[in-house]
């Protein structure tokens, strides 16, 4: 009984018993299902008690197929991710019509160009008076950039604008 416990606690990482140690075992104690399930395994046979309540218990670690840790650990994340994306083709691919260029470059930041370097909300009022809209919307937008805690109200007076 104590190799079968060993192989028990260690989930089939260890010298599994002798086929006869099993059947001594079941021989006294007929209702021992693991030992059925270790004894199915060792020896290949099928075990109907085991099939017979396989619905009603839940999936045996020892029937679990194992986990090769040292292929786990041999690969990079890099390999790893790179098997992934080719198994699932699951990788994203600039098209090929020329829509988006290689080396455009992504800003994260909000850029300004320099036409206008005085704006502020008297010169969008100013330019709204005299019938300028996009103007005023332009400094508007441009306000909402350089005063993001004010963006919100700069967004609606541009709604307004738009929308009227």
């Amino acid at each position: 009984m104590g190799r079968l416990a060993e192989y028990i606690k260690t989930q089939g990482r260890s010298q599994a018993p002798e086929a006869e140690e099993l059947d001594e075992i079941l021989a006294r104690c007929e209702w021992f299902t693991t030992a059925r399930i270790v004894r199915q395994q060792i020896t290949g046979r099928s075990e109907v008690a085991v099939a017979a309540l396989a619905p009603w218990r839940a999936l045996s670690p020892l029937a679990r197929r194992s986990v090769d840790r040292t292929l786990l650990t041999e690969r990079s994340a890099e390999e790893i991710i790179d098997r992934f994306l080719k198994v699932e083709e699951l990788r994203i691919v600039a098209p090929e019509d020329g829509a988006a260029a290689a080396d455009e470059q992504i800003t994260t930041e909000a850029q300004i160009d320099g036409e206008d370097d005085v704006v502020s909300e008297e010169l969008a009022e100013i330019y709204l008076a005299q019938g300028l809209r996009e103007q005023a919307v332009a400094v508007y937008g441009k306000l909402s950039l350089l005063n993001p805690e004010k963006s919100v109200y700069f967004a609606e007076l541009i709604d307004k604008i738009e929308n009227n």
